[in-house]
């Protein structure tokens, strides 16, 4: 009979399948799991206390940062609560292309999540293909911010600016020649609406070749299927929420449940698991992809049809336009009070939760009258998610630690917040 032994030991914190700077202390009879304690901290960049020293505006750019595969959703969930203390209306179409944007966002973080996890487990296409994807919906963030990760797209009373009227181009070079070139460039002779609607066209398919590679694969099932179980009572219990949530059998989207902008005029499904567990998260995330797509093509279709502001013309909040700001003295002033001061928010508090790609992303925001947060208190989902890892773990193979901590998509910017 062979010998078994008790171990304990670091899986982590620069290890490449813990997501960040996660380290967890892990004890184990041989391969078999006993408990497991995660040990947080090693990042901790202090958002939350260096938002409380900047003015209101200029906070927008540490959200991004939190989660940094959900940029835009980090944003959205930040410039609500602010909306929800001024009481500021905000026009439709910058609703509409904030909703078009959160969801191509989802799209990008759960790409993301694809390829990591695919690699976590053992199968290193599915991650360069997703990156394939993700390409040119980080073009789109290039196109409206000049930024391809960290956007600072979203601002209180609507967007930052319209959508452009053209796509930048890629030129010949060599790595590629000309034909290669034109390829490139099929779809990005008309606008950026022409672009993501022919993403949109493409997108299905693609995600089917995802499918074909790891649905029905027997390796990928016998690594997620009856691994990390969680049911939907403990689920609830442990507040879990997003795909984990709904992976678990729970049809809890606050899309849905709590509708903000104009998701209560868009038309989707809430996809659900039956088991909770890796496997059923896997195949709603999957599902999801699908299910924004056909979001973002509702929001391009409205888009195309209806012209607009993009902004509150609420002066208080909103700086004056670029042109008026080069030939008006008073515009000038303005500008520059607001990008130095910027603007004070009457006292009050506000929780707002949005439906992140991970989960309920949360903002609790107090203020006290000045021109900066007196308190800023973020929810993030992962952190709640990773308190579960014990319970999800335990009984479990060594082995099987890299697909359960993986199928929980952590990422530690938001837990380290």
């Amino acid at each position: 009979m062979s010998e078994f032994r008790h171990f304990t030991f670091n899986f982590g914190p620069q290890h490449p399948s813990a997501h960040g700077v996660l380290r967890l202390i892990l004890e184990t009879s041989g391969e078999t799991i006993e408990h497991i304690d995660p040990h947080i901290g090693l990042l901790h960049r202090a958002t939350e206390k260096l938002a409380e020293s900047k003015p209101y505006s200029q906070n927008i750019g540490y959200m991004d940062r939190l989660d940094y595969c959900s940029m835009m959703c980090n944003e959205h969930a930040y410039v609500l609560a602010l909306e929800a203390l001024l009481n500021l209306d905000v026009p439709t179409r910058a609703q509409y292309i904030r909703v078009m944007f959160a969801e191509i966002t989802r799209i990008l973080n759960h790409l993301m999540w694809l390829g990591a996890h695919a690699l976590d487990i053992g199968a290193m296409s599915v991650f360069l293909y997703a990156f394939r994807e993700r390409e040119d919906l980080i073009d789109c963030y290039e196109a409206v911010s000049g930024a391809r990760m960290h956007a600072t797209y979203f601002r209180p009373g609507g967007v930052y600016r319209d959508l452009p009227d053209s796509m930048p181009n890629h030129e010949s070079s060599c790595w590629h020649n000309e034909k290669e070139t034109a390829s490139l460039n099929r779809a990005r002779d008309g606008s950026l609406l022409d672009f993501v609607w022919d993403f949109t066209e493409r997108f299905p398919a693609l995600i089917d070749e995802y499918e074909t590679l790891l649905t029905d694969n027997r390796i990928w099932k016998q690594r997620t299927v009856d691994v990390g179980i969680v049911t939907a009572e403990r689920a609830i219990a442990l507040g879990f929420s997003g795909p984990m949530l709904r992976g678990s059998g729970v049809a809890w989207d606050l899309r849905k449940k709590r509708p903000y902008d104009v998701y209560n005029e868009l038309d989707f499904k809430i996809p659900i698991g039956t088991n909770g567990d890796c496997y059923d998260r896997y195949l709603v995330r999957v599902e999801e992809m699908r299910q924004s797509t056909a979001i973002v093509r509702q929001c391009v279709t409205w888009l195309k049809q209806n012209q607009g502001p993009v902004r509150s013309d609420d002066a208080k909040v909103v700086p004056p336009k670029r042109e008026k700001m080069k030939t008006s003295m008073e515009a000038q002033i303005h500008h520059f009070k607001l990008k130095t001061e910027g603007y004070s928010i009457p006292p009050g508090e506000v929780y707002v939760g949005t439906e992140h790609p991970k989960g309920e992303f949360g903002i609790s925001l107090i203020s006290d009258g000045a021109n900066k947060p007196y308190r800023l208190k973020i929810r993030a989902a992962s952190f709640a998610h990773l308190g579960a890892l014990n319970e999800m773990c335990q009984g479990h193979m060594l082995a099987d630690l890299a697909a359960i901590l993986s199928s929980i998509d952590v990422v530690f910017g938001e837990v380290d917040r």
